[in-house]
């Protein structure tokens, strides 16, 4: 069984949080930490962006600033606001039946109108920078629109590094389902926000999480029991980030100032960050 030594986690969190792990990357990389070295990185919805451009050895600064329509050559997303509406409601009754309800999200998802999956795909290209899968050891998630079971892609999946992203970030209502060997694949959070499960037998963990703020810390706890890591580092957002992240992780508005409290951040934790990643020492 493959057990990576160092391995990085990166969690969902929308536009705002996807500027804010960018963010934050780049400020420890300005501290002596760069977390494009890990041996496993593990992206998972909005993580997915800022995992793919690490892993195949990209400056996470290039998203400093939003990625512009006109850049990715495509329109802007298409939201069917009704979907997405009808979404939410079952996704806030799935604990009684997580399987169940991602299969009704994911008959949901394939009725939205959100545009042609292809424009989501070079949506995604345009922002990772890159659509080889590196031979880093990548993983990322996305959940299967039809069986709503966990997909795990990476460079023997037989799909291009911008389709598995475009998949991950997929959200029901938002983003179209995206078409990967003849099966269409949606958001990967809808599964898990983080998937850090995937790191399992890791000796150094650092896992980033926009979203801890909104569901409960247990969740991600007993992830990080089964992956029983020697070293547990997780970084959520301070209130200053918070503050610069407003009240919706989908507005745009907000990038830039997500960014900057990223490098502000990790500024900050650069200290307990270089210990954790380059000797293995310490916890959360």
């Amino acid at each position: 069984m493959y057990a990576p030594d160092r391995a990085l986690v990166l969690g969902a969190g929308g536009p705002v949080g996807t500027a804010w792990t960018a963010g934050f990357a780049r400020g420890l990389r300005r501290s002596g930490v760069d977390l494009g070295a890990a041996d496993l990185i593990v992206g998972t919805s909005a993580g997915a962006i800022t995992a793919a451009l690490l892993a195949t050895g990209q400056d996470p600064g290039r998203l400093a600033t939003p990625v512009r329509p006109d850049d990715a050559g495509s329109t802007p997303p298409r939201v069917d606001g009704r979907r997405l509406g009808e979404a939410f409601p079952v996704l806030g009754a799935a604990a009684s039946d997580p399987a169940g309800a991602r299969r009704r999200v994911g008959r949901i998802a394939l009725a939205a109108e959100t545009g042609p999956e292809q424009a989501h795909v070079d949506r995604m290209r345009a922002m990772v920078g890159a659509d080889r899968w590196p031979d880093r050891r990548l993983l990322i998630t996305a959940v299967d629109a039809g069986t709503g079971e966990q997909e795990v892609f990476d460079r023997t999946s037989g799909a291009p590094l911008a389709a598995a992203v475009a998949a991950s970030t997929a959200f029901p209502g938002i983003y179209p389902p995206i078409t990967v060997n003849g099966r269409r694949y949606m958001d990967g959070s809808l599964r898990s926000a983080t998937s850090a499960g995937l790191a399992a037998g890791a000796r150094t963990l650092v896992v980033i999480d926009p979203q801890a703020h909104l569901f409960p810390r247990e969740l991600l706890q007993q992830e990080l029991a089964a992956v029983a890591a020697h070293t547990v580092v997780t970084v959520e957002p301070d209130a200053g980030s918070l503050r610069a992240f407003g009240s919706d992780l989908n507005d745009r508005a907000a990038w830039e100032p997500a960014y900057r409290a990223g490098l502000r951040q990790a500024a900050d934790a650069g200290e307990q960050l270089r210990l954790a990643w380059n000797t293995g020492s310490g916890t959360d």
